[in-house]
């Protein structure tokens, strides 16, 4: 599905697809040198009975065999129930994983032994339905602060708003943690939100004001620090976090601002894409809407919004500089309207993206399904230099990752195929791992 001029990207799973609003979907464990990465079958893909299972891939990075886990059967078809991972001090693995409201449950598993995926004990569930008034819970993400000995989850559940689950035993036991944000829900949910901890005492985040669909967002930067909710420039907007009823996001620093004008482009209806943090500087990608012919203040789902733009944001500690990074076409799919292909920023590298996008960034021209390219920056984002990792494809190549965990090790995920909706896909996921001097 490469030119012969490409490297072949080794298959990882053949039946698997993922949501972006789950983290860490991906890692590497440098004391075992391999890669492990979180999915959802779907029945449209081989072995019509997987449809649903939540599977994690493991790749053995010295011989490059892959095997599949089931970490749960037939939970349910849908990308959104992708599983966060974490290794936890003890080298035991931690695999987080919800429903797409369809039911009020946070669900986890425990690896028996360290850096060992082969056997996991069983199934735990933290059960929202009070809490949450029976209106179901979505997403998982993890991420452990060393200096507070506490692991965080941050889920969608009551109001629709990020809200957040915390343990202080590595992920053994879990409690409710309070909301991060919340305000009046307009349409489907509020606040999209994506997350990068240090690992030691900070995690920061972007996050929308709604769905895309139903409101113009702009969207906003803080982070947790010391049990407060920080802006960007590190004035306390919100403490304690643990056990706040939460705020309102627009108190946060506004990195994208609905409406606002760049090279000329009016730019609308923002979403959140990827976050990356390396030493003090952070890099996201983010999407939006081009010259909107429906107008900035639309509020009911349209399906002719045909020019999508990523963007890429950088931080210095200090202030963020927003820059274009690429087109992204238009809508991935007929019934959501803001789905590209997106993009992932390199941990390890805040100067090197990987977007997927049906438009050649180096010629602007259309291709015939979404690729992968490769780019490169030298000046924070002002301009870049790309090249193609995929090219003539029969199949689309979307949301691509780049694993964290080592620094050594260059790994960039993505799946391909076809995708009829976030509950239907015939995709598989691939990888393509070098030693990063080889990069």
């Amino acid at each position: 599905m490469v030119n012969d001029a490409q490297p072949t990207p080794l298959v990882l799973n053949n039946n698997g697809a993922w949501c972006w609003f789950q983290d860490e979907r991906a890692l590497i464990d440098p004391a075992n040198n391999t890669l492990l990465i979180g999915s959802v079958a779907a029945p449209q893909g081989p072995g019509e009975e997987r449809g649903g299972n939540i599977e994690l891939a493991v790749l053995d990075l010295t011989t490059g065999r892959s095997t599949v886990q089931v970490l749960h059967e037939r939970l349910e078809s849908d990308d959104h129930n992708a599983p966060a991972l974490l290794i936890r001090p003890d080298g035991r693995y931690v695999a987080m994983y919800a429903k797409h409201k369809t039911d009020n449950y946070s669900r986890w598993r425990v690896s028996v032994r360290p850096h060992d995926a082969t056997e996991w004990e069983p199934e735990q569930v933290f059960d929202w339905t009070e809490l949450a008034d029976g209106r179901g819970a979505t997403y998982s993400n993890l991420h452990r602060l060393a200096a507070e000995g506490r692991t965080y989850n941050f889920v969608r559940a009551i109001n629709d708003d990020p809200t957040l689950m915390v343990s202080d035993d590595d992920g053994t036991t879990w409690s409710y943690g309070g909301k991060l944000f919340t305000r009046p829900k307009i349409g489907y949910v509020n606040g999209y939100t994506r997350y990068v901890a240090n690992g030691t005492d900070r995690i920061d985040l972007i996050t929308t004001d709604h769905h895309p669909r139903d409101f113009n967002n702009s969207i906003y930067h803080g982070f947790i620090r010391d049990d407060a909710l920080h802006d960007a420039e590190g004035n306390v907007v919100n403490k304690p976090v643990i056990g706040s009823a939460g705020i309102n996001q627009t108190a946060l620093t506004t990195v994208f601002e609905a409406g606002m004008t760049l090279d000329g482009d009016a730019l609308t209806h923002g979403w959140t894409t990827d976050l990356r943090r390396q030493d003090a500087e952070l890099a996201a990608i983010v999407t939006c809407r081009a010259n909107d012919v429906n107008g900035p203040l639309q509020r009911e789902q349209m399906l002719d919004v045909d020019d999508h733009r990523l963007l890429y944001a950088r931080f210095d500690g200090v202030r963020w500089e927003l820059n274009p990074l690429a087109v992204a076409g238009s809508a991935l799919l007929p019934h959501e309207q803001d789905y590209t292909g997106l993009g992932a920023v390199d941990p390890n590298n805040l100067d090197r993206v990987y977007i997927s996008t049906p438009v050649d960034p180096r010629t602007g021209e259309a291709t015939a399904q979404y690729e992968i390219y490769r780019g490169v920056t030298k000046d924070r984002g002002g301009s870049w230099v790309w090249d193609a990792v995929t090219e003539g494809s029969a199949v689309d190549n979307l949301r691509p990752m780049v694993v964290p965990g080592d620094p050594s090790v260059h790994a960039v995920c993505w799946f391909r195929g076809s995708m009829i909706s976030s509950q239907a896909y015939e995709t598989e996921i691939v990888a393509l791992v070098t030693h990063r001097d080889g990069i």
